[in-house]
């Protein structure tokens, strides 16, 4: 079984930081790539930034210059460094990371989210 808890999440003035953390655990091979999700009430699930285990990154264009998605893979956990944050940024954040639990299998997890809310 494998866990991802986030932390981090809270509130925040528009133009405010924050800075979400994820954590991976459990019978883990190897964490490939490694994702941060958000999903505002009555919204789609959204993609907001994505990195590989080689450091390669993108980004929503929303958050693009303002958001950046580290990882450490000795640690097995991805950061999110959320800066300028704006009211539309509210939402439930999720990690989300594809895991190698084997030598032949990946699955992908998600862990259970942290709500981010910026003031208007």
């Amino acid at each position: 079984q494998v866990h991802l808890v986030e932390s981090g999440g809270g509130l925040a003035q528009p133009g405010g930081a924050l800075r979400l953390s994820c954590a991976a655990s459990g019978d883990i091979y190897r964490v490939n790539d490694m994702s941060w999700y958000r999903q505002a009430p009555g919204k789609e699930r959204e993609l907001v930034a994505h990195i590989t285990r080689g450091g390669d990154t993108n980004y929503a264009d929303p958050v693009k210059g303002r958001f950046t998605i580290s990882r450490d893979n000795a640690k097995n956990t991805v950061d999110l460094k959320m800066n300028t944050l704006k009211p539309e940024d509210t939402a439930v954040y999720y990690c989300a990371a594809d895991v190698q639990v084997g030598r032949n299998y990946e699955y992908n997890y998600w862990g259970q989210g942290t709500q981010v809310t910026v003031f208007s």
